[in-house]
This record gives C-alpha cells, sequence and structure tokens, in this order.
C-alpha cells in the first residue's frame, strides 16, 4: 500500500465548492485549508501507478488550480524504518513525547541534530 500527500490550490472564493467535492469523491481524504486556497489531501493506492491515476483525477476536478504531490511512502519503507529503530535502539526523544505540540516543531531536514 501508498499513501502520498497531495497540496491542492484553488481560488479561495471557490474553496468551499472544492472541499465539498473532494470530500464526496472518494479519491482522497482531506486533512486541512487555509484561507488562502491551499487544501492538503492523502491518496492511497496499491502501487504508484493507481496514486498517479488519482492525481490526474484530482488535477482535472472542476476549479482545481494545481495539485502537486509532495510526499509519498510505502508500507515497505514504513517497515524498513521500523526495522532499523528496533535494531538500532535509538528513537529520537522528541518523537517519544506525547505532550509536545506539533505546530512547535522546527524541522531542518534532520531530528538527530535538532535535539
Amino acid at each position: 500500500m501508498n499513501i502520498s500527500s497531495i497540496v491542492i490550490k484553488t481560488n479561495p472564493q471557490n474553496l468551499d465548492e472544492v472541499l465539498k467535492e473532494l470530500n464526496n469523491s472518494e479519491i482522497c481524504d482531506v486533512h486541512m485549508h487555509d484561507e488562502f486556497g491551499r487544501i492538503v489531501v492523502t491518496i492511497e493506492g496499491n502501487g504508484i501507478s493507481e496514486e498517479i491515476k488519482k492525481l490526474k483525477i484530482l488535477e482535472t476536478m472542476a476549479n482545481i488550480i494545481s495539485a502537486d504531490m509532495i510526499y509519498s511512502y510505502t508500507e515497505d519503507e514504513l517497515n524498513e524504518a521500523r526495522e532499523n529503530f528496533a535494531k538500532n535502539g535509538v528513537i529520537p526523544e522528541v518523537l517519544k513525547d506525547n505532550n509536545l505540540n506539533a505546530e512547535n516543531i522546527v524541522y531542518g531536514g534532520d531530528l538527530k541534530k535538532k535535539m
């Protein structure tokens, strides 16, 4: 299973209409949006080709200016990361803190150097 995040751009005056269409589409899950017409969604597929098909559908929906895949990963990558964490026994403390507000995290490309 693959999962990817997509950033969609629409004109702010079309935001409500686009959100309604996305939520009813069963193509993606809507996670957040802002008043500027930016919408973050995720799509899932059995492979990258299925995800690309869904992305192309999103790109052609009414009132969508752009839909860009930002991040993609597969279950194999997740399982490999879990194995590495288990083998190395090194999980950054910030990832263990259940009280940490994600909005306060400043990511600079390397969690190990930020702690």
